[in-house]
């Protein structure tokens, strides 16, 4: 089975800015690509005992990613996981048992479009966020995107081809 490819092109001469931004979501289009035309249940598969690991569980996952560093570190906002309970400090990104598979991808789409936002806005890639004390810059943030969305990717690409034999590419 041959997946229909419509990930963003990379510049090869871009900017800064428009290299990172491009590559990114390039690795966020892959991600999308490794989960098309799967049943929920298929999403839902994990991927060997006792791991949690599952597309769907990375999709949620990196929702949660993209809504920690860009709304919450670069944009200082305060906004909780919809899939933990308030008050709880535990990632319930992964608990796939019950989830919702259109819910998980339109937030999954949704953080992904305020971060684009959030990036797009910030006057250059020195902006700075802070989180546990630390800072971070935009061009931090888009490098460390970058490097989260291919490893979790490379997962993606073993749990599809357990899947049905296919790893997108």
């Amino acid at each position: 089975m041959t997946l229909q490819d419509h990930r963003t092109s990379v510049p090869y001469t871009g900017d800064e800015r428009a290299t990172l931004t491009a590559m990114l979501d390039f690795q966020r289009d892959t991600l999308a690509l490794k989960c098309s035309g799967l049943t929920p249940d298929q999403l839902k598969a994990r991927a060997v005992a006792p791991s949690a690991l599952s597309l769907l569980g990375l999709v949620r996952h990196l929702a949660e990613v993209e809504r920690g560093w860009f709304r919450n570190t670069l944009n200082g906002e305060r906004s909780q996981s919809p899939w933990t309970p308030p008050g709880s400090t535990d990632w319930a990104d992964f608990d796939v048992d019950g989830a919702d598979v259109d819910e998980a991808f339109a937030i999954w789409r949704e953080e992904c479009a305020r971060s684009r936002a959030i990036v797009a806005a910030a006057e250059s890639l020195d902006v700075t966020g802070t989180h546990e004390g630390e800072t971070y810059s935009v061009r931090y943030l888009l490098a460390h995107m970058i490097e989260e969305y291919a490893r979790h990717n490379g997962h993606a690409d073993l749990l599809r081809e357990r899947l049905d034999g296919t790893t997108g590419e």
